[in-house]
C-alpha cells in the first residue's frame, strides 16, 4: 500500500507542476479560454482527452491487472442520464464562476494562493453535501420508493436535491 501512496503523491506533484507550467491555474488564461479569445486552453484539454482517449484503448485491450496492486481490474460502460448532464453543467457554472477547478484549485493552493481557500471550500462543500444525500439515497427503504397516491414508484430525486427540474417519467 506504501508503493501505491508513494505513486500517487508523485503523480499528483507531476500534474500539479504540469498545470500550473502550462498556466492552467491562471485565473486570466481560464478567463480568455471561457470568453473564447484564446484556445490555448481548449488545445491543451483537448489533446489530454485525445491521449486518455488512446490511454484507456491500450489498458482495456493490454491490461488485465493494476499495475501497481496487482489487482483485477474490471471495466463497465455506462449510459448517460440525466444527472450526468446536470452534474455537468453544474461543475461548468461552477467554473464559470470561479474560473478554476478541482485541480488547478490544488495546484493554486499549492503555490500559496490564498484565495484558492474560498473556491476549495466550496468542492469540500459540495462533495460533501452530494456524499452525504447519496449515503441518505442508499439507506432509505425500498417500501418509500412507490408513492401511497400512484400504483407506480415514485421518479428517483434529482442528483441536485430538487435545484433542477427532473424528466418526465417513463
Amino acid at each position: 500500500m506504501t508503493r501505491v501512496r508513494v505513486a500517487c503523491t508523485l503523480f499528483g506533484v507531476a500534474f500539479g507542476f504540469l498545470i500550473s507550467w502550462a498556466t492552467m491555474t491562471d485565473p486570466a488564461t481560464i478567463h480568455a479560454m471561457l470568453q473564447l479569445e484564446d484556445s490555448y486552453l481548449f488545445l491543451m484539454m483537448g489533446s489530454s482527452v485525445a491521449v486518455g482517449f488512446v490511454g484507456v484503448r491500450l489498458a482495456r485491450r493490454h491490461l488485465q491487472r493494476a499495475v501497481l496492486t496487482r489487482e483485477p481490474i474490471s471495466w463497465s460502460i455506462q449510459k448517460p442520464e440525466a444527472r450526468h448532464v446536470w452534474g455537468s453543467a453544474l461543475f461548468g457554472l461552477g467554473w464559470a464562476i470561479t474560473e478554476s477547478c478541482p485541480g488547478p484549485i490544488t495546484a493554486q493552493l499549492g503555490q500559496g494562493e490564498t484565495w484558492a481557500l474560498a473556491t476549495g471550500a466550496g468542492v469540500v462543500l459540495g462533495v460533501s453535501l452530494a456524499l452525504r444525500r447519496a449515503r441518505l439515497a442508499a439507506t432509505a427503504p425500498a417500501a418509500q420508493a412507490v408513492s401511497p397516491t400512484r400504483s407506480t414508484p415514485a421518479r428517483p430525486a434529482s442528483p441536485l436535491g430538487g435545484l433542477v427540474p427532473q424528466s418526465a417519467p417513463e
